[in-house]
């Protein structure tokens, strides 16, 4: 075997080392948020992968949180937008400001214009405002006045639901729901994480001030890059893109759905799929890759059937069931 050339061996150093920063972020967040290994994982599969991601969980499970310890630790800039019933979408763009001074419009950017945009409680604002991000997380740019604007790189959105308050709500068309990579659910602590959250608070944790708690950068966006590139680099077999499609298909045809996963919800799949195996060490992907993510990447691109969901099925319920019976590549 031929000895890698310089530059193949400086990506590979550079990519060993992007893939070992990116393990410590777990061990760096976890100093600000108990027991969320997962959705930091997932997070960093969407920074990976440029994806969106959508946060579902029920108020006070450090959602907020999650995404600013993240931001901190991987030294980005982050801003967050509360989304109301009033919120305009210039509100989250930005606008053309006049100036008195020079006669002129000058453009003011919003708080999309960052690294991390956390959209708070996003279905709480009506569908024109949660189209204002439409454009922002899948062109990567925003137009005023004609003039399109690009947004900074790395850009991902970490969007927040309550699954439990409907009242005053606007859910999220089937079409935005697609735009976003993943969808992660985060659950209540267990027992010994909340008992640590308490002794946290009781020795005087203040979660407005990460500093204080210890979060440091321990990654940035130059170890983003090498991992992108180092994960456009992992092998992808006909086995497995086969797979893949195998999959999302058998969700069109279950009776459980009026809505299957699009060939969109097929790309993110062998997509996280990708980054995750990166992640783990390995330049390949494997079924059991693919399974870890089939959840968090398909959970939002189906829609339920009125009965099945009065019968208690779930689309996560759905989605196993098309795991257990698609063939798995050997």
């Amino acid at each position: 075997m031929m000895a890698p050339t310089t530059d193949s061996a400086g990506n590979t150093e550079d990519a060993a080392a992007a893939r070992a920063s990116l393990e410590t972020l777990r061990t760096e967040i976890a100093k600000a948020v108990v027991g969320q290994d997962p959705a930091v994982t997932g997070l960093v599969v969407a920074l990976l992968c440029r994806g969106h991601v959508l946060l579902e969980g029920v108020p006070g499970v450090a959602k907020t949180l999650l995404v600013r310890a993240l931001a901190s630790a991987l030294e980005l800039d982050t801003k967050r937008v509360q989304f109301t019933p009033d919120l305009m979408p210039s509100d989250v763009t930005g606008s053309l400001v006049y100036d008195t001074r020079t006669a002129e419009f000058s453009f003011q950017p919003g708080p999309v214009f960052t690294n991390l945009l956390l959209a708070d409680e996003i279905n709480r604002t009506p569908p024109k405002t949660q189209s204002s991000l439409l454009e922002a997380m899948e062109e990567r740019q925003v137009t005023v006045d004609g003039t399109p604007r690009p947004l900074p790189d790395p850009f991902l959105v970490a969007a927040t639901q309550n699954p439990v308050e409907y009242e005053g709500t606007y859910p999220l068309p089937e079409a935005q729901l697609d735009r976003f990579l993943l969808k992660l659910t985060i659950p209540l602590p267990s027992r010994d994480d909340e008992i640590d959250v308490l002794t946290r608070h009781a020795s005087g944790f203040d979660p407005r001030d990460l500093h204080a708690a210890g979060v440091r950068p321990v990654a940035g966006p130059a170890d983003l890059e090498a991992a992108r590139a180092a994960v456009a680099e992992t092998t992808v077999s006909a086995e497995i893109t086969a797979y893949v499609v195998d999959i999302c298909r058998a969700t069109r045809q279950s009776p459980s759905l009026t809505l299957g996963v699009s060939p969109r919800g097929a790309t993110a799949l062998l997509a996280a799929a990708r980054a995750w195996a990166w992640l783990t060490g390995r330049d390949y992907v494997t079924p059991d890759d693919v399974k870890a993510l089939a959840l968090p990447a398909l959970r939002h691109r189906v829609q339920l059937r009125p009965e099945a969901e009065m019968e208690g099925v779930t689309a996560d319920s759905v989605i196993n069931s098309v795991l257990a019976q698609v063939p798995v590549p050997r």
